[in-house]
């Protein structure tokens, strides 16, 4: 059976390498929590704020995050490939996102507002209606995508093959939109 922490703030605690396992987080806050290395399992965070937290090689297995906030958090070396489907909602407000795995999730309508994603796979993910605006996206993988309606405005350093992803109706600017071309090689003089 889960234990259950509701409405708590949780501040500075180091959970390093902790195991958190059969709990459910419903409207708590996290404020410059360290997860660095732990291992959740079975975990649902439900109307919960993650603001300056480490959650760095952070190991996910059937967890939920639905309404979740994470600004300023630093997730690296993270697969969310694992997580319970049905319980994605979340969104990223200057984080700093590496070499995790998005892949297989159906994770549309998320905001990505001006972070930093380097290296971080988004293959057979469904990113419709979603918003990367002022986010750099340097070395991340777009494949087999659908990154319909997607905002990318302002977004600098992606590389999305037009020919292996669905695109119609995202939003681009210049001069990041001409990445676009990359994949025909061809030269644009001006």
């Amino acid at each position: 059976m889960k234990s259950t922490s509701q409405n708590q703030t949780f501040d500075k605690i180091s959970y390093q390498n902790a195991n958190i396992s059969q709990q459910e987080f419903f409207n708590c806050t996290f404020v410059k929590c360290d997860f660095t290395g732990s291992k959740f399992f079975n975990v649902s965070f439900i109307d919960c704020n993650f603001t300056d937290c480490n959650l760095s090689n952070v190991k996910i297995d059937n967890c939920g995050f639905l309404k979740v906030k994470f600004e300023n958090c630093k997730i690296i070396g993270v697969s969310f490939s694992q997580i319970k489907t049905l319980l994605i909602d979340w969104s990223f407000n200057r984080c700093l996102i590496e070499l995790c795995d998005f892949s297989n999730l159906k994770m549309s309508q998320t905001n990505f507002l001006a972070c930093t994603i380097k290296e971080t796979d988004f293959i057979h993910t469904d990113l419709s209606r979603s918003d990367f605006s002022g986010s750099d996206l340097e070395k991340s993988r777009f494949q087999n995508s659908i990154l319909e309606k997607v905002n990318f405005s302002e977004a600098k350093n992606y590389y999305i093959d037009l020919t292996q992803n669905k695109i119609k109706g995202a939003e681009f600017s210049y001069p990041g939109v001409l990445s676009l071309l990359k994949t025909f090689d061809i030269t644009v003089k001006y």
